[in-house]
C-alpha cells in the first residue's frame, strides 16, 4: 500500500463538475493498493498517518499531528502510485489490484482511518474521473510504502 499525504489549508474533490468532498486545514491522502496488501497493512499506515507530527505547534515546529489539531481528511484512491515505469514510456499498472480486491481494502481504510482520528473522514468516489484541488502548506508532502515502512 502506497500513500501520498499533502498538508493542505484546502481541499477538495470534484466529480462530474460537482463538489463530493472538501476540506480545510488537514490531510489530503491518495492512496494506492496492491494485491499483496492486508489488513496489517492497513492498520499499520492509518496509525502512522493519523500520528504524524507535520502540524506547527504553538511555537511554529512541525510537532503536532492531524489527530492533535482537529485536522479534517479526504481519501482519495489512486491507482497510478503503483506505476511501473521501468520498461518503455507507457506506464504498467500490474502491481495495482483490481478493484474486486481494492474495493474492499479501500473502504477498510477509510472506516480504520475514521477509528484512529474518532471522527467522520471524506472520500472520493473509487474508479471515479475525478478533480483533486489542493492548497499544499508548506509544502509538506509525505510518501509512505508499507512495503518498506520508512
Amino acid at each position: 500500500m502506497k500513500a501520498v499525504i499533502q498538508r493542505v489549508s484546502h481541499s477538495s474533490v470534484t466529480i462530474d463538475s460537482k463538489i463530493v468532498a472538501e476540506i480545510q486545514t488537514g490531510l489530503l491522502i491518495l492512496i494506492g493498493i496492491e494485491e499483496a496488501d492486508t489488513h496489517e497493512d492497513i492498520a499499520w499506515l492509518t496509525s502512522k498517518i493519523a500520528n504524524l507530527r507535520i502540524f506547527a505547534d504553538v511555537n511554529g515546529v512541525m510537532n503536532c499531528s492531524v489527530k492533535e489539531v482537529k485536522g479534517e481528511v479526504i481519501v482519495v484512491s489512486q491507482f497510478t502510485l503503483h506505476a511501473s515505469t521501468k520498461k518503455g514510456n507507457r506506464p504498467s499498472y500490474i502491481k495495482a489490484a483490481k478493484p474486486d480486491c481494492a474495493i474492499p481494502l479501500y473502504e477498510k481504510f477509510v472506516v480504520q482511518m475514521e477509528t484512529e482520528l474518532e471522527r467522520k473522514v471524506q472520500t472520493g468516489q473509487f474508479g471515479a474521473d475525478m478533480k483533486v484541488a489542493l492548497l499544499n502548506d508548506g509544502p509538506v508532502t509525505i510518501i509512505i510504502d508499507t512495503k518498506n515502512k520508512e
